[in-house]
């Protein structure tokens, strides 16, 4: 098979790569037809992620993954290549090296790897997404308290232009471009700035008089919304280019702008299909309950199990005297009292645990995910080690998770009990009225973003007895990641990468339609 290759750019630690490169199309006995040219990506420690799974797939395509690779995933003092494949990793580490693009200097560095990875060929594919910060809703807010800001003065906004550059010059046969739901409302100069986003991309020469120029169709992924080159973008409902994740098999409610862009190349070829909506949303707790169980931590003091429980009863003590119920009372001792059983064969985990009888899941369909997510080469688990709290972080943690298991949703903060409400001034403003969000049980999980990486209020952990918000690894599982990928950086950089990332599960359904679009 003739392979497909790959540009992803604004890449993060990979997902929407990692989709790309794994997807097999049936009947072709596990062949992959697309393969990763060359990332780029800013992030030194995304960088480095990088580095090691595009090595990880070096090895594959070379015939095996050599035990090396786990090796350095449990243990970082081994290297992950072995004498055999020391060609690969070096091999990955010029696919990989640090780029940021909008400056002269990565804009210079990405051209001359194109022209060296894919000299004529314009059959490969585009993926990435811009930087989300100037669109997402946070990131607006947070503009706005800037005096002096003025959005047609930030970079941010054209970084999507980088694609423009890209397009026009090497004619990729089709492209993939993320971003958050925040882009169809965002404003430069009081106007949309996603119109004319459409129309860029559509025609990244410019629209009237270029010599040689490239047209792309960009396309809905889950409806029969099209833009093609010359249409009015007002005609167009920008909305049904989101993709609610939660629809398409993903255990997560994420909800992301999508376009896909097939080249025009003045032929008449069919619409590309859209993705097929799952027959159920698929729950949190089937990615994430076959991971072992690991205590959340003190931020302070915490020398053993005994220690971490000790501060937990003394946090619903001091509750209890002032506004917690008697109902809710109970109801957190209970847990507590569950943990105690538990919690003296557990530690915080940390970067390797090894884990000899990995489950396989309890229903089919759990089933079906698993097989997709576990690595049992790896035989156990990595980037899983909980987080530091504050005893009271904790006993909110407790009420919440335990609250969700009776009512089936997280609690708002109107229903914490006073003694519990922390020390915030909008906490009653109703600004923050889900700040303490649990994964419940039954349904998919809240939408990991970057903001995983500040406290993890927003990521608690849906088992009371653990009385924690999630690690990495069950952050990753969320978002689809398989075992064997492993986050470089520190625990705060991991948080961050995973936050950033595409679900590679959703990469690899939007992988079969530009395969089947484009061949």
């Amino acid at each position: 098979m003739n392979k497909i290759k790959v540009v992803d750019i604004f890449a993060g630690p990979g997902g929407l790569g990692e989709g790309f490169a794994s997807f097999s199309p049936p009947g072709t006995g596990g062949e992959r037809p697309f393969q990763i040219a060359c990332s780029a990506e800013k992030d030194p420690a995304a960088v480095r992620t990088l580095r090691l799974r595009t090595f990880y797939r070096l090895c594959r395509e070379a015939g095996d993954i050599p035990e090396s690779y786990y090796e350095y995933l449990r243990d970082p003092a081994c290297p992950p290549y072995d004498m055999h494949t020391e060609h690969l990793w070096e091999e990955a580490d010029q696919e990989t090296r640090p780029l940021e693009l909008g400056t002269s200097a990565g804009t210079k560095r990405l051209r001359e790897m194109l022209e060296s990875k894919l000299g004529r060929d314009d059959q490969w594919v585009l993926i990435g997404g811009p930087p989300c910060q100037a669109y997402s809703l946070v990131g607006r807010s947070r503009n706005r308290g800037n005096k002096g800001y003025r959005p047609e003065k930030d970079k941010r906004h054209f970084l999507y232009r980088q694609y423009l550059k890209i397009l026009a010059e090497f004619r990729p046969a089709a492209f993939v471009m993320e971003n958050v739901k925040g882009i169809l409302s965002s404003r430069v100069g009081n106007e949309l700035i996603f119109p004319q986003i459409l129309k860029d991309l559509s025609e990244p020469n410019g629209q009237q008089g270029a010599r040689n120029p490239v047209r792309y169709r960009i396309h809905s992924l889950v409806t029969d919304e099209a833009y093609f080159p010359g249409d009015d973008p007002d005609g167009i409902d920008a909305n049904n280019f989101i993709v609610r994740t939660e629809d398409y098999g993903i255990p997560q409610a994420r909800h992301r702008v999508i376009l896909i862009g097939i080249r025009d190349d003045g032929v008449q070829t069919p619409k590309p299909r859209i993705l097929r909506r799952a027959s159920q949303p698929v729950p949190v707790e089937w990615a994430i309950r076959s991971l072992p169980d690991v205590r959340s931590g003190l931020s302070k003091g915490d020398n053993g199990s005994q220690k971490w429980l000790d501060a937990i009863q003394d946090a619903i003590r001091q509750a209890s005297r002032s506004g917690l119920s008697v109902t809710d009372a109970r109801r957190m001792r209970s847990a507590l009292s569950r943990a105690c059983h538990l919690a003296h064969n557990w530690d915080r985990g940390g970067r390797f645990i090894r884990q000899y009888r990995i489950p396989l899941g309890r229903t089919p369909g759990e089933k079906r995910l698993l097989r997709q997510l576990q690595s049992f080469a790896l035989e156990g688990t990595a980037n899983h080690q909980s987080r530091g709290h504050m005893p009271m972080d904790l006993a909110r943690y407790l009420f919440a998770s335990t609250f969700a298991e009776d009512h089936g949703r997280s609690p708002r903060s109107s229903e914490f009990p006073k003694s519990l409400a922390p020390d915030h001034k909008n906490w009653t403003s109703g600004y923050f009225a889900d700040r303490f969000r649990v994964q419940v049980t039954g349904q998919p999980g809240n939408t990991v973003t970057s903001h995983i990486s500040k406290d993890g209020h927003y990521y608690i952990h849906p088992d009371p007895t653990q009385c924690r918000s999630l690690t990495v690894r069950e952050a990753a599982r969320i978002q689809t990641f398989p075992d064997d990928y492993f986050f470089e950086g520190n625990r705060t950089e991991q948080y961050i990468q995973t936050g950033n990332a595409v679900p590679p599960l959703l990469a690899k359904k939007i992988a079969n339609i530009v395969y089947k679009s484009i061949t």
